[in-house]
């Protein structure tokens, strides 16, 4: 079965991060042991990208630790809302999904799915989603749809939900990965959301107003894109990951020029996304 992550940024029983205590065995190399699990890594990678202010689409799963983590810690005056309608819940236990009653709990306002996208595409709030996909290209277009021909596939996945509106709406999105050259691919088997399209200024000129991906979280670092031409290059590469791996996880040419080392989780980060925001480790595993 093709690993994956849904539209939402819930990584399935197939594609599932580490929750062992070590991070995967990349395409390229072997286990390496961690005090921390690749979902925990990424859910605060994705969480420091966030700033008092932003307005936060949450997805499922991983996305889901990382609106936590970012409300949490990073930035306490972010507001979560979700697609079922849910604005600025407390979140006191983590929901399983958006769909889960407990994404309701003491919400500003509980309303639906028509005010939801409806925020996301204010132009006057800083909104920001966190979104999955099955493939994704140098410029951020993401796969949702299918693996192989659009009418004979390989596989066919739940499709876009309101990713494609969310990645065409939002000030910005942030997709949540596995790393591997099946998922970061040279060119898409089906274009689902639409990020920075075919690099430079041909976002804008397809008529998207704003908006645009702003960084790959997956298990082996960050990815962002260049402010000009908008290709991706490594940000930030996690403790114990080699550049090399992630070159040769990845399924196109990708700078590695200007990566630096991510911090670790410090144990307090830690003891927030264990004990406060997942003590159930629902997500977490």
């Amino acid at each position: 079965m093709t690993e994956h992550m849904n539209a939402s940024g819930h990584m399935n029983a197939s594609g599932h991060a580490s929750a062992t205590g070590h991070a995967r065995a990349s395409e390229a190399g072997e286990p390496r042991p961690a005090a921390y699990t690749n979902r925990e890594m990424m859910a605060i990678s994705a969480g420091r990208l966030i700033h008092d202010g932003d307005i936060l689409f949450a997805g499922t799963g991983v996305a889901m630790l990382a609106a936590a983590v970012a409300k949490r810690i990073y930035a306490p005056k972010a507001v979560l809302f979700f697609e079922t309608g849910a604005i600025d819940p407390e979140l006191d236990e983590l929901p399983l999904a958006v769909s889960d009653p407990r994404v309701m709990n003491r919400a500003s306002l509980n309303s639906g799915l028509v005010e939801a996208f409806s925020i996301i595409g204010h132009r006057k709030l800083h909104t920001v989603a966190f979104l999955g996909a099955a493939q994704i290209d140098r410029y951020g277009n993401l796969n949702s749809t299918c693996i192989g021909d659009y009418h004979h596939p390989t596989v066919r996945f739940s499709g876009s939900g309101g990713a494609a509106d969310a990645a065409s709406l939002a000030s910005g999105f942030i997709v949540f990965m596995e790393h591997g050259r099946r998922k970061f691919v040279e060119k898409l088997d089906y274009l689902t959301s639409p990020g920075w399209l075919s690099g430079g200024d041909a976002r804008r000129e397809a008529g998207f107003v704003r908006g645009g991906p702003i960084a790959a979280v997956t298990d082996l670092g960050v990815m962002e894109f260049d402010e000009t031409t908008h290709e991706m290059y490594v940000a930030e590469y996690y403790p114990g990951v080699t550049l090399d791996e992630i070159v040769a996880d990845t399924g196109f040419s990708i700078d590695v020029s200007r990566a630096v080392e991510a911090e670790p989780p410090t144990p307090e980060e830690l003891a927030i996304l264990r004990d406060e925001i997942d003590p159930q480790r629902l997500i977490l595993g």
